[in-house]
This record gives structure tokens, sequence and C-alpha cells, in this order.
């Protein structure tokens, strides 16, 4: 019996340790092509107002609470929201804007706490334009437990990929 509880506490630590040991930062992105000019898709996104037909996140608590304040649309712009569990709660403000990006601080306040950039960039390519969004923050401890046993990248991925999916049915009309 002292050998199994010596092998969970062994097992213990060594999670402990390898989570210690995962980056202090993290990153996702992704992609798409979108057959619209950079600016068309991007004032699908430099107004929180128009969040609602593309967000992933809109959609899962129809009695969230919204609040807008600050400029209309562009830098100043900020965006409160306060859901169920799966929509959390949170604030967004558009804190830079050229003509081909999107800069936005973005603070989620439940069901954690966590403060990352998000930037949208707009490449015009042959086929169109890649729109590719990105977030990056820091990466809590807790964080990084929760990262040895959940795929974050995958997860935070695939709603990226909605919302680009998104994005790209609106811009396209």
């Amino acid at each position: 019996m002292m050998y199994v509880l010596l092998g969970v506490l062994l097992t213990i630590a060594i999670i402990l340790v390898v989570a210690a040991l995962k980056p202090n930062t993290v990153h996702y992105e992704r992609s798409a092509v979108i057959n619209a000019p950079p600016e068309r898709i991007l004032a699908q996104i430099n107004d929180f107002r128009k969040w609602s037909p593309w967000s992933p996140w809109e959609k899962l608590d129809p009695d969230m609470k919204r609040e807008h304040s600050g400029a209309a649309s562009g830098v100043g712009a900020k965006y409160r929201w306060n859901g169920n569990k799966k929509a959390g709660e949170g604030s967004m403000e558009i804190v830079g804007e050229t003509p081909d990006s999107v800069k936005i601080d973005l603070h989620f306040m439940k069901p954690w706490e966590a403060k990352c950039i998000t930037l949208f960039k707009a490449t015009p390519e042959a086929q169109g334009t890649r729109l590719t969004w990105t977030m990056d923050g820091p990466n809590s401890y807790m964080g990084k437990l929760f990262g040895l046993f959940v795929n974050m990248d995958k997860m935070i991925g695939k709603d990226f990929e909605t919302g680009l999916a998104g994005i790209k049915a609106e811009a396209e009309r």
C-alpha cells in the first residue's frame, strides 16, 4: 500500500513539475482566405455591434447582457458582456487600427481571469484576402496545468475557425 501511495505522490509531483516547465505565454492563430477587400472584412471586426452574426461566442447565451461604450467603431470602441457559464464575463477594447489590422485588448473575468491581445490582420492574396486571427497572452500556472489535459490550441482554434467562417460569410455578401 505504501508503494501505491508513493507512486501516486510521485505522479502528482511529475505533473506539477511538467506544468511549471510549460511556456509562460500562449499563442493561438488561425487564418482563412476571404473573397473581399480588407476594408470590407475589417468593417465586420472594428465595430463590436457587428460581431453577433459571426462571433462563435455570441450564440452561447441568448440572454447575455451586452454593453457598448466609447467610440462607435475603431480605436476606443468598448464592449462588455456577462453571460451564462459558457459565455462567461469579460470586456474588449479596440486599441489599435490600421488599414490592414485591428488590435483588441481582451479581458476575460469569468470563468477564469485572463488578459490577452487579439489581432486581426488582413493580407491581400491572389485568391482574395487572407484574414489571420491571433491571440497572445500570459500562461498562468493553472493554465499550464489545465493545458496538460486539454489541447487549448485545438479548443480555441475551433472557435477561431467558426468565427472566420462567419466573417467570410458576412464579408462576401
